[in-house]
């Protein structure tokens, strides 16, 4: 199935499709969220902080947090819409893996493909499952994860 750049309002649990796929908007990751992320968690490990430190390590320079990554694909995912209205929770991560770093100045991406979706003992929710790729300017996939969502069933 050909991607789909979603830019709409709130899908509904019925709107999802078993192969579907989303490409989030852009964005740039700047050295700027890196430092306001290590002051957020308080995570100043060196490899984010230090250049100098960095100079030593094989990235040359410092790089994003992973969960600093994480937590733009899931604004990445608001701001395609898809959870606009929708979304009820975020029920569970499975297979988080950290494949290639980020550093400022990349621009990321999420992709997303429904993999699975079962309606809820609850007839006004439904779950959705995605596998779920961060992926780099160069094509790159820098994360990737299967995300299981709790949605809102349509007229409900």
């Amino acid at each position: 199935m050909a991607a789909t750049n979603f830019i709409g309002r709130g899908k509904f649990f019925e709107d999802f499709e078993i192969g579907q796929e989303y490409v989030s908007p852009a964005r740039t990751v700047t050295q700027t969220d890196i430092v306001n992320f290590a002051c957020l968690s308080g995570d100043f490990n060196e490899v984010h902080t230090n250049f100098e430190y960095c100079k030593n390590t094989p990235f040359g320079e410092p790089i994003a947090h992973g969960p600093l990554v994480y937590a733009i694909m899931g604004g990445l995912q608001y701001a395609s819409g898809l959870n606009d209205g929708t979304l009820l929770a975020l029920l569970q991560i499975d297979k988080w893996r950290l494949l290639e770093p980020v550093r400022h100045g990349d621009t990321i991406r999420l992709q997303s493909r429904v993999i699975e979706k079962k309606a809820s003992s609850k007839s006004d929710r439904g779950v959705v499952t995605f596998q779920r790729q961060c992926v780099k300017q160069d094509g790159s996939v820098v994360q990737e994860m299967t995300a299981t969502l709790l949605y809102r069933r349509r007229g409900h």
